[in-house]
């Protein structure tokens, strides 16, 4: 739960679920576990409380990274293609 609420998506959760534990979970039984979904309206508080407040504290971990925001990323992304442009290299 804590995985998909650091925004993993069900497929990546249902996969570590997998290797860590030999369990296979299937991406719906991932996503019955957000509150914020039509199949998690029926989770239990405790289980809301847990996914809200990982969600809230990854979103704030994360803002503090000066990488996360999409126009760094881009513009970091940019500046490595002029730099393989300039080198005549292309295998980006």
């Amino acid at each position: 739960m804590r995985a998909y609420a650091c925004c993993d998506s069900p497929s990546v959760v249902a996969a570590a679920v997998k290797k860590e534990y030999g369990a296979d979970v299937s991406r719906q039984l991932v996503e019955s576990h957000d509150p914020n979904k039509k199949a998690g309206s029926g989770l239990a508080r405790k289980w809301k409380t847990l996914f809200e407040e990982t969600r809230k504290t990854f979103l704030e971990d994360s803002a503090i990274i000066a990488i996360s925001p999409q126009a760094v990323r881009l513009r970091a992304l940019q500046r490595m293609a002029e730099k393989a442009e300039t080198a005549m290299r292309f295998p980006l």
